[in-house]
């Protein structure tokens, strides 16, 4: 199991310190949530944001777009230090267009999916894809609670990825802590996103190492 922890919940007064902690701590990914306000209800950090962070680590920064139109904003993600970008199919843009963008500059391309959309939708693209993000909350907002019900995505996945000989990887992404992860993990799930486990935990270490452990 690969740990992303969640840069939403960091301490944004000192973000680029908190990378480097996580870092030290044994974060596999870097995950950072670009929300625009519309097709989400939130709003937190962009391109230039995310930048100037990028020096902070050499770890991978995965970038989950959580906006109406990503193909606008390929090419600024990209030119941040995106090495793997996801967005929705919920969203406004062309799909296969927004991927052909992601690719020609280099980049991992991801799709993800809210709850209340069907796994079927990401099954078009499944060759492209380096990595298919299944939410397990609504996206939003850090700090809701684990959905068990989206683990069915995952198995179906997980068994469409080796019927067709991919690589492709799942990340799951929402209420990941002490008593979710081996939900996940069983599910077959490769990476998942913590937030408030890694980052509220007074020993950010002891935390990932005990999000690893529980996976078996």
């Amino acid at each position: 199991m690969l740990i992303a922890p969640s840069l939403l919940s960091c301490d944004f007064s000192i973000f680029r310190d908190e990378i480097i902690r996580v870092d030290e701590a044994g974060a596999d990914i870097m995950h950072l949530d670009v929300m625009d306000g519309h097709f989400v209800p939130n709003l937190t950090f962009g391109a230039p944001v995310i930048k100037k962070l990028r020096g902070a680590t050499d770890k991978p920064f995965d970038v989950h777009l959580m906006i109406s139109e990503p193909h606008r904003y390929i090419n600024d993600f990209a030119d941040a230090g995106a090495d793997i970008i996801s967005f929705h199919t919920e969203c406004d843009s062309d799909i296969a267009e927004t991927l052909d963008l992601i690719e020609k500059r280099g980049v991992k391309p991801a799709l993800a999916i809210k709850p209340g959309t069907p796994v079927d939708a990401v099954l078009p693209y499944l060759d492209r894809l380096y990595m298919v993000l299944v939410m397990t909350v609504e996206p939003g907002f850090g700090g809701q609670s684990f959905m068990p019900d989206m683990m069915e995505k995952v198995v179906f996945l997980r068994k469409e990825i080796a019927d067709r000989g991919l690589k492709t990887l799942i990340e799951v992404d929402g209420g990941i802590a002490k008593n979710t992860i081996a939900t996940a993990a069983k599910a077959g799930v490769d990476i998942c996103v913590a937030g408030t486990a890694v980052f509220g935990a007074p020993d950010a270490k002891a935390a990932i190492d005990e999000l690893k452990v529980l996976c078996g």
